[in-house]
């Protein structure tokens, strides 16, 4: 993977805290997700109850904005620069995260939804962090670099793994306190070690409105919507929903399992913990899915990834009924999808390396909106059937249409702007 070219190419302390930026924000982001059951327990105390559809909403507020305000921020990446962009969504976020810790229990369902919304600016951090770390680097080690800040995905394993532990303790409100703190420490190590890449290396493209709509008729900007639509909607969805999932699917199975191997009594810690074991596949195999992009091509590597994910949410839907085998096949769709991510960053560049700004805020964008999609999918499904299945087959049709549409593309792709784009496809 050329590690050591890291050093030499480009600007390794811009990279770290690209990474670190990504990684703290998208902690951020999903935070809702690992403390979902405990704030409808709040909620229902002080006598309102959420339905299966308000709670899948709440968690998918922050995906939809994050969505949203990708292509804001990716617009900021092209008029502003990257570290400036980055430093008034980060403060933004913080101001989200200090409010719902003030309010504590006594917020609202209707206030936590517009913090929800602030906490968009954190999932929309990706439409920064990639094009800030990737204006540094060549054309050949993109799907390294790429992969390398996005691997920033690994912030909800955090989530998962310390959240329900603080809430249990001191509240969930108190871990709107522990990010904020940490929030604000990565908004000034940030400001300290970050640089938006000189004239010389990366030259600035600031674009039109009429410039943006061009972009939306090019047909390519489509397709690697779908794809990515496809690889970190799934990703980000699974994750923001998996706690969700296993406590209303394998309560039981986690409360014997918890007691009897981890002395954990507390099914809601144990959620967490095996939510944060199949998420971190996918977040720390994404700069490998990105290697493996550069190897054998982005193309060649999207059969592979999403060939993969359709038999597991496939076989996740009809014969998996027992919480252990749930796990490895859930843990086996995140690995798929987190290295799917790498594999789409690997193309993108190559495509659109000038306008990498607003393409990681469009194709970022197309992202959030498939998780958000997941989310209010699996919510249906539980809503509408008691079960997660159809919410699964639905997922793994979406996945194989994507399939379709690489078939459709790789061809044209090769031999077009495949030819001159400096790495494979």
């Amino acid at each position: 993977m050329k590690l050591g070219e890291l050093k030499t190419a480009g600007h390794l302390p811009t990279l770290i805290a690209a990474f670190l930026y990504f990684d703290f924000s998208f902690m951020v982001w999903t935070m809702l997700g690992p403390l979902a059951t405990e704030i409808s327990q709040s909620l229902a105390a002080h006598g309102y109850r959420l339905d299966p559809n308000q709670k899948a909403t709440l968690l998918a507020i922050p995906i939809l904005s994050g969505a949203i305000l990708r292509i804001l921020l990716g617009f900021g990446v092209d008029k502003l620069g990257a570290k400036k962009t980055a430093l008034i969504s980060q403060a933004v976020v913080i101001a989200s995260l200090f409010y719902a810790y003030f309010r504590g229990e006594s917020i609202t369902y209707n206030e936590l939804l517009a913090v929800a919304f602030g906490l968009g600016f954190a999932g929309a951090s990706f439409a920064v962090a990639l094009p800030q770390a990737g204006q540094w680097y060549p054309p050949r080690l993109q799907g390294l670099v790429l992969g390398l800040a996005g691997a920033g995905n690994i912030g909800v394993v955090l989530d998962f793994l310390f959240a329900p532990k603080i809430a249990e303790y001191w509240g969930w409100q108190a871990v709107f306190l522990v990010g904020g703190i940490l929030s604000t420490f990565i908004f000034i190590l940030y400001a300290v070690m970050a640089k938006d890449a000189p004239a010389d290396v990366y030259k600035p493209n600031p674009k039109k409105l009429g410039d943006y709509l061009k972009l939306l008729r090019d047909r390519d900007t489509w397709w690697f919507s779908l794809f990515y639509a496809v690889s970190f909607g799934g990703f980000v969805g699974f994750a923001n929903y998996m706690k969700v999932y296993l406590m209303n699917t394998y309560q039981v199975d986690m409360s014997q399992f918890g007691l009897q191997y981890l002395g954990e009594p507390n099914v809601k810690v144990v959620a967490g913990y095996f939510g944060a074991l199949c998420i971190f596949a996918g977040a720390v195999l994404r700069p490998v899915g990105g290697g493996i992009a550069d190897k054998l091509g982005g193309v060649k590597s999207l059969y592979i990834f999403f060939g993969a994910i359709v038999v597991l949410a496939i076989l996740n839907a009809t014969v998996v009924h027992s919480f252990g085998l749930a796990i490895f096949i859930l843990f086996l769709i995140m690995a798929n999808l987190g290295m799917a991510n790498g594999a789409v960053f690997q193309l993108v560049p190559q495509r659109f390396g000038k306008d990498m700004g607003i393409m990681t805020g469009i194709i970022g964008c197309a992202g959030g909106l498939g998780g958000t999609a997941l989310i209010k999918t699996l919510g249906w499904s539980k809503g509408a059937f008691d079960s997660y299945a159809a919410g699964f087959f639905i997922f793994a049709g979406v996945v194989l249409i994507a399939i379709i549409g690489i078939s459709l593309v790789k061809t044209r792709w090769r031999t077009t702007w495949g030819l001159t784009a400096g790495g494979r496809i």
